[in-house]
């Protein structure tokens, strides 16, 4: 893979191209791809797509949002590590300030009747979106593991691995992934469960202790969802769930539902959701260092590493790790529906999420549009005197 063409691009013209990209960025990965895509490949002619395509596979290999990462390697492309800075910076500021914004609507202490229906009705059909994101990753990682010998037994062991662990240990669901991928590495390799060298730095194979004090506490947590997410931000939806509604106290389980449908109605990716659960431990300032911590990793990974894509894309013990542990990915998200619905506390709540449901799986439309329906569905609801 070719050097970063640097100064080729201004950095004005980075700042806004990325700024408008971050703003206009609704209905998660895919939309970001063929955003960038459009400006990067067709319109502009910055880069070819086999150029763009290599992208997007590199940064598939690596843990941490998909989206932003690429976001990132594009913009190293054009100016080298300024550029990728400056880029990153700009794609994720927008949806950070209305998760924020938001945050401080729906989060507040007593806030407005009309707010605690749409976060309710929001709220009801995250589950469904959990499910519809697994849905939507299945058939890739099938086929990805189906042309292996025993495969497909394999698939479906780390498909129901993930999922068992999702729903009930998701404090621990790292140390599963980790599994799959390490017993996928020993079913192509001779060498045995062995990570391949340099593996532990792009996916942190240890979990510390539970830190204390909620400064730390918080910077933790945000590491492991920057670190932690690949596959799919909704990966990292039950560590973040456990730590913030169990281990810390941080919100209620009905304001972790709110958090997640917050990182999905707005633009960027679903991690904008741990600056929500910052806010609910530290205010503002803790929402903004939540952020920044969980998206330091995608920066690093990229900047330090783009130079080095080739040679992660064809080491085949990495690819294994990753086929082994993406098939978990997948189980895991789909197990994080069910602590998600439980945390649905009113019976009309069942109606959003059914609703929800059926315009995901089975009429296949947005995410966003579904999102917002639940929540005129929740404020409708209450408004009429329905329990809260």
């Amino acid at each position: 893979m070719p050097a970063a063409q640097s100064k080729t691009v201004p950095l004005g013209t980075i700042i806004r191209e990325w700024g408008r990209i971050g703003i206009i960025g609704f209905g998660g990965p895919p939309a970001h791809i063929a955003l960038f895509r459009k400006l990067c490949v067709d319109n502009k002619s910055w880069l070819t797509s086999d150029e763009f395509e290599d992208g997007i596979a590199a940064t598939n290999l690596l843990p941490g949002p998909a989206s932003t990462q690429l976001a990132i390697y594009c913009a190293w492309r054009l100016r080298g590590r300024l550029g990728a800075v400056i880029g990153g910076f700009f794609f994720i500021l927008p949806g950070l300030v209305i998760v924020l914004t938001l945050s401080a609507l729906f989060l507040a202490k007593h806030p407005p009747i009309w707010v605690l229906g749409l976060a309710a009705g929001a709220g009801a059909a995250v589950p469904a979106v959990a499910i519809s994101a697994s849905a939507g990753l299945m058939p890739g990682s099938w086929q990805r593991m189906a042309s292996h010998s025993a495969g497909k037994l394999r698939w479906m062991a780390y498909l129901l691995a993930g999922a068992a662990s999702a729903a009930g240990i998701g404090a621990f669901l790292v140390l599963v992934l980790i599994t799959c991928g390490l017993i996928e590495i020993a079913a192509r390799t001779k060498g045995g469960p062995k990570p391949p060298r340099g593996l532990s730095s792009i996916f942190p194979t240890t979990l510390l202790p539970l830190a204390a004090g909620s400064i730390t506490a918080l910077c933790w947590v945000a590491l492991k969802v920057g670190a932690l997410s690949y596959g799919g931000g909704f990966v990292i939806i039950p560590m973040m769930q456990h730590d913030a509604v169990v281990t810390y106290h941080w919100m209620s389980g009905s304001q972790f539902l709110n958090a997640v449908a917050l990182g999905q109605v707005t633009p960027g990716p679903v991690v904008q959701t741990v600056a929500a659960v910052g806010y609910a431990a530290n205010g503002i300032w803790g929402g903004i260092l939540a952020a920044a911590v969980a998206f330091s990793p995608s920066f690093i990974f990229v900047i330090a590493g783009a130079s080095y894509f080739d040679r992660l894309r064809s080491d085949r013990r990495i690819q294994a790790f990753f086929i082994g542990a993406g098939a978990a990915v997948v189980g895991a998200i789909a197990g994080s529906a069910i602590p998600l619905a439980l945390e649905l506390t009113q019976l009309w709540q069942i109606a959003p999420l059914a609703l929800a449901a059926i315009w995901l799986l089975v009429l296949h439309r947005g995410v966003v549009l579904a999102l917002l329906a639940a929540a005129g569905i929740g404020m409708a609801a209450v408004l009429a005197g329905a329990p809260i």
